[in-house]
Order: C-alpha cells, then sequence, then structure tokens
C-alpha cells in the first residue's frame, strides 16, 4: 500500500507491484484477455516511454459498407494523412497552437495503424475494435459516420480502457446522456445545428411555416428531429407531422406521399449520407419544389450536410437547400488551406467534413500524450480535457472536460445550383460562420456521466 510519504514516482511503482500480483492471479483464476490488456497501461506508464518497442498502433474503425459508406471512405483517407503527417511532418502540424508535435512520430515512437469496418452498424463496429484492442493491440482507436456506431464504441472504450477519438457522430446523445470518459468529439452536434439553423430559416423563409420531418429511426435522427423542432419553433413555425424512416432505406415514396398528402410547407431530412441523396432525390422528382401550399414555394431543408452527400445528390436538386456543416474546405483560415493543400495534392480533390474531423482527432490524441509525456489513458484524457487549440479551422477551439464536446465555428451552407456552382467540389456555399459562443450551451442542457478516469 501506497504511504503518504511516497513520492509520485514510488506510488506508480508501488501500483505497479499491486498490478503484476493482481494479473498472476487472474492467469490462475482464468479471467478474459480484457483484463491483462486494460491493465497492461498502468503495468507500462511510468516514465515519458511507456510502451514497449519502437513503434505504437492506431485502429481506425470507419464504415466501408453501409449507407455511410462514402464518409468511411474520405475518413480513411483522412486518418492516413495524419499518420503521415505524424511521422513526417506536414499539413496542420505547421499551422495547429499550441502543438507539441514534431513530425517524428509520438513520444519518439513511429506511429503504425490498422483499420476495421464499422459496416454501419453498431454490433459489427464493436467487433471490430474489440479485435483491433485485443489482438493489434491500439492505443487508441477511432471512427464513426453513424452516431449508434459511435456511441457502441465509446461504451466499448471506456470497458477497455482505450481511448476513442469519434469520428463523425452528430447525435445529441454522443456527449449527452451517453457521453464516457473515454470518448471525445470534434464534431459539432444537432443541438449546435439547430441553435444555428433556426434563425437562418425564420430569416429566408418567414416565421409562419408549417414542417413535416423525415427522420432516421436512431439515436441521430432522434436528436436530431428533436433539436431542428425545438429551433424552429422558437422562431413561430409548426411542426406538422414526424415519419422515423430506417436506416438504409433506398425508396421514400410512401414516405413523400404522407408529406404531400398534408398542408406542410417545408419539408425537413433528418438523413445522412445515401439516404439524403435518395429522399432529397425522390422529393425533387416528386416534384415537390414546384409546390405551392397555401400560397408559400414548398421548401427542403438538409439540417446536417456535407459536400459528399452535395457530390452524389447533384447541383440540380441541392440548388438553395439550406443546412448546417462543420467545416468546409473553401474556408481561407490557414489550418484549412494547410489541411486541403495536402489532402489534395495526396489524393487529387479536396477533403469533406468528415476527413478534416477525423484528422484532427487523431492529432489532438497524439499531442495530448506529448504534452502527458506518456501514452496511459487516463493521463492523455486529462491533457485533453479543457484543452484550447488554434489552426484547425477559423478561431479557437476547445474541449469542454464536463462532457469531452469540442466548441468551436460551425457554418450554415446553402447548396449551389448548377449555374452557381465552378466545379465538381464547389457545391456549397457558406451563408453564415456562427461563432463558438453563439453555439455553446450550458452543461446541464443534457444529463450524463462521464465515468471513472480508471474502467472498472
Amino acid at each position: 500500500m501506497a504511504k503518504k510519504t511516497d513520492t509520485p514516482k514510488e506510488r506508480l511503482l508501488n501500483r505497479r507491484q499491486l498490478l503484476k500480483g493482481s494479473a498472476a492471479a487472474a492467469v490462475v483464476a482464468g479471467l478474459a484477455p480484457t483484463f491483462f490488456i486494460r491493465n497492461a497501461w498502468a503495468e507500462q506508464a511510468i516514465g515519458n516511454y511507456p510502451v514497449n518497442g519502437s513503434s505504437v498502433v492506431f485502429g481506425f474503425n470507419v464504415p466501408q459498407t453501409g449507407s455511410y459508406a462514402d464518409e468511411g471512405a474520405d475518413e480513411l483517407r483522412a486518418y492516413e494523412l495524419a499518420v503521415e503527417h505524424l511521422n513526417n511532418g506536414g499539413g496542420m502540424l505547421e499551422t495547429l497552437q499550441p502543438l507539441s508535435l514534431t513530425g517524428a512520430g509520438v513520444l519518439g515512437k513511429k506511429v503504425e495503424f490498422v483499420v476495421g469496418d464499422t459496416q454501419t452498424n453498431p454490433d459489427a463496429a464493436r467487433t471490430s475494435a474489440r479485435r483491433m484492442v485485443e489482438r493489434d493491440k491500439v492505443i487508441m482507436f477511432g471512427g464513426g459516420s453513424s452516431s449508434a456506431v459511435a456511441i457502441a464504441q465509446q461504451y466499448l472504450a471506456q470497458e477497455m480502457g482505450t481511448v476513442f477519438m469519434c469520428g463523425l457522430t452528430h447525435s445529441n446523445d454522443t456527449t449527452g446522456k451517453d457521453r464516457r470518459r473515454y470518448g471525445f468529439r470534434h464534431f459539432f452536434n444537432a443541438y449546435m445545428s439547430g441553435m444555428a439553423l433556426g434563425p437562418v430559416l425564420a430569416d429566408a423563409y418567414g416565421k409562419d411555416r408549417r414542417a413535416f420531418h423525415l427522420t432516421a429511426d436512431y439515436t441521430w435522427g432522434h436528436t436530431q428531429y428533436q433539436s431542428i423542432k425545438q429551433f424552429t419553433e422558437a422562431e413561430g413555425w409548426t411542426t406538422v407531422n414526424n415519419i422515423m424512416t430506417p436506416l438504409g432505406t433506398t425508396d421514400y415514396s410512401q414516405f413523400l406521399t404522407a408529406v404531400l398528402n398534408s398542408d406542410a410547407d417545408v419539408l425537413v431530412l433528418n438523413h445522412y449520407g445515401k439516404d439524403m441523396i435518395n429522399s432529397l432525390t425522390q422529393a425533387v422528382q416528386f416534384g415537390m419544389r414546384e409546390l405551392q401550399v397555401g400560397g408559400k414555394d414548398m421548401q427542403i431543408v438538409v439540417p446536417l450536410y456535407s459536400r459528399l452527400m452535395a457530390k452524389g445528390a447533384g447541383a440540380a436538386n441541392i440548388e438553395g437547400v439550406f443546412g448546417s456543416t462543420n467545416w468546409n474546405w473553401t474556408l481561407d483560415d490557414p489550418g484549412s488551406q494547410a489541411f486541403v493543400a495536402s489532402f489534395s495534392e495526396k489524393y487529387g480533390f479536396p477533403p469533406s467534413q468528415a476527413a478534416q474531423t477525423c484528422y484532427v482527432q487523431t492529432l489532438m490524441y497524439a499531442d495530448a500524450c506529448e504534452r502527458a509525456g506518456t501514452f496511459y489513458p487516463p493521463e492523455v484524457i486529462k491533457a485533453l480535457e479543457g484543452h484550447s487549440f488554434t489552426g484547425a479551422g477559423p478561431g479557437e477551439a476547445f474541449f469542454r472536460g464536463e462532457d469531452h464536446q469540442c466548441f468551436k465555428d460551425i457554418l450554415v451552407v446553402q447548396g449551389k445550383g448548377p449555374g452557381e456552382s465552378s466545379g465538381e467540389f464547389d457545391l456549397l456555399k457558406i451563408v453564415q460562420q456562427v461563432k463558438r459562443e453563439d453555439v455553446t450551451y450550458p452543461v446541464q442542457t443534457f444529463e450524463g456521466d462521464l465515468g471513472p478516469y480508471e474502467p472498472a
């Protein structure tokens, strides 16, 4: 047992000896391998280089199949670029401040990585992530694109004591009721989308509007619907109805027919990825943009936008459609342009918001290890909590310690039509850059408990 007079190093050494004894007893008892993985951190957490060998392994778990596979492909490109920059320098390493990274690995170790397929499915994502931790010995993992997938992985991260840097996840629940100490989110959330979009929509379309929602039936869709409903109703809108639609739906005709049979004059598509491409395209084919309801032109809103979705739907379909986005490749701040230049040089086209958030998350984790002087997760987590940084987009961003949500400027955008777009990637016009303070909400807005630094 550690004495009050022990130095921090002596307390760590005493704890290490205790854990060694526990591990030996576990072998006899036949406990599951997770025990050893979790406590291996503590055994090796003394000094600046707590992981044996000359390299460390990151895990990137992305949707290579399913409704969000396009986002997953771009996330994987960004992860590969982030590892290249961590090992060799370049990209945002030149702009992020404060930044401890030098482009020579992390804590003197080369970064390697393994890849998994979440299949846009929570169970498959957990299985893949667990395999990365147990078999591949990853010291962190990231990825997402579906909030249900991200939340499932975040709970696993807490259970296994391995930091999870969420990828694209927009549900309020990720840093709300399902927040976990071992998960961090750089991406914005549905509540912020509602705060940003509500006033813009009321200004553009008026306060006396009647909205019909079609909503992806899982955690993200539910919170996106609740948030956009809350903030549009605060502007005077009426919510006529909402229909939950299964993830992966390809034929939306029955749902769109219900909209046409109502007195709604706004269609809100709480869909993402290929679901949004299909529902928006079919709504346009149904002639909804040519309709007048009660003397008002029918409008379509897509609360969460991306360039990949805009490209998939086509300029003719997205023209004039409002939404919100975490980031856009046309931003002119030094960090955004450094990332765009590196990504475009490597892949031949600009990155998406999914790519940008995954790239930033990887660098933020690596930087936290450098600042903590260890890969030991509790210390890395503490280094991330409350950390502010610039150079990853316009303005200053910070990870709030109480819920691990990152707050920064976000964008309200509008689709460009064929006559306005200058090329296949010039699809979204930035209507408003909403300042961080205008989308920051009290931590008490959503209930939740991060849990302990040391996994149970």
